[in-house]
């Protein structure tokens, strides 16, 4: 099954968009054309023949990913042969021998080498993976590079024996100019659906569900599903501003709130996951908190932008740069920290080795500190 997410306040779930398929899918629940409804030319200011024309010429560079993890555990313990009352074993428990894996989603081409974008966990511990294109041509891909913070993978078609041939690919747009209102197109794979177009517009931007520090997605009523994952986010120039990444629902469907890792995100990565096959990124060494109401009077701040720096690690970035527990960090190397939430991506963009002015607030008086930021490692704290 595909990750979920739980939300406290309500029975839903945010759902990862991969597909297993190692799982019976069933029979769908499929709408007649009489039950089912949906825009009408009218009601779409954009017009069916622009989407038409964005469908027929991106669908052909978008793929659909299968992975294959031959052997993976098995998860709790298999209830014996007389089923789960029967008496438990003296010693170890029994557990069962890793099973096979096995996954699908959806990737667009990025150039005419053949190089695709994806989520990571469409293709994460992945012992084989194969794309097929839209003319139904099936190659077996590698995986290039992978991101986990931002589930963004990078893999590339092999080509076959004495095969000459570029890949048709969609163009990257800028994730930064889009407005909430616009209208957009899905293109990706739902429950294994080849190639299945939706519309729909920009929801909202910079939505943070919780998934990890570098959240600030896309959201989006056009209908995405489990098997959308990886798949673009167009806009009407048929550019890519997103890749659908995950979904809102109490039942596992659509209910017309998804969401889309914003593409300028990957761009940021592409070039470490090509040469380096993962992503370096800043590290400054300092623990952060949201400045509340009651933070913000206490230290007699004039609004509650900013970072609070509550804990400094050691010999790291920040404190070998002079900063200070309690310190309110304002702007980092010339970007103003409206929040908490701002800081992890200002910091993670900035090269390792490369020194930055970075604005805080102490004691009621505005400091400026030159700090050289290193490079994050998996251990260290944010």
């Amino acid at each position: 099954m595909a990750p979920k997410f739980k939300i406290p306040t309500a029975f839903a779930l945010f759902i990862l968009l991969l597909l297993p398929f190692s799982y019976g899918i069933g029979t769908p629940g499929f709408l007649t054309a009489d039950s089912a409804f949906g825009l009408s030319t009218k009601a779409n200011p954009v017009g069916t023949n622009l989407i038409v024309e964005i469908a027929k010429k991106q669908n052909l560079a978008v793929v659909f990913v299968t992975s294959k993890i031959k052997f993976q555990p098995a998860k709790g313990n298999a209830p014996g042969p007389f089923g789960q009352f029967a008496p438990p074993f003296k010693g170890r428990p029994f557990t069962p021998p890793p099973m096979p894996g096995n996954g699908t989603g959806t990737g667009f081409i990025i150039d005419q080498e053949g190089h695709i974008l994806t989520n990571n966990h469409v293709v994460k511990g992945a012992d084989i993976i194969k794309v097929t294109l839209q003319n139904e041509k099936e190659y077996e891909a590698r995986l290039i590079g992978s991101d986990p913070k931002t589930d963004v993978a990078l893999i590339k078609i092999v080509k076959k024996n004495g095969e000459h041939i570029s890949f048709p690919f969609i163009s990257m747009g800028n994730s930064e100019k889009v407005e909430v209102g616009e209208w957009v197109v899905a293109i990706g794979n739902p429950f294994g659906l080849s190639h299945t177009v939706t519309t729909g517009v920009v929801s909202a931007k910079g939505r943070n569900i919780g998934t990890g520090p570098y959240d600030e997605f896309i959201q989006t009523d056009a209908s995405i599903n489990p098997g959308n994952s990886g798949g673009p986010l167009l806009n009407m120039k048929g550019e890519v501003i997103g890749i659908n990444t995950a979904i809102f629902s109490g039942s596992g469907g659509n209910v017309g709130i998804g969401f889309a890792l914003p593409i300028n995100m990957a761009k940021a990565i592409l070039g470490d996951l090509k040469e380096k096959g993962k992503v370096t990124r800043g590290w400054l060494g300092v623990m952060i908190q949201r400045i509340t109401p009651e933070l913000q009077e206490s230290f007699k701040l004039e609004n509650a932008n900013g970072a609070l720096v509550n804990d400094i690690v050691p010999n790291g970035p920040a404190d070998r740069g002079g900063m200070k527990r309690g310190d309110v960090i304002t702007r980092f190397d010339g970007v103003e920290i409206a929040s908490m939430e701002t800081l992890p991506k200002q910091v993670a963009s900035i090269k390792p080795g490369k020194s930055v002015k970075v604005e805080v607030i102490r004691e009621g008086k505005s400091r400026m500190l030159d700090i050289k930021i290193e490079a994050v490692k998996e251990e260290k704290p944010a």
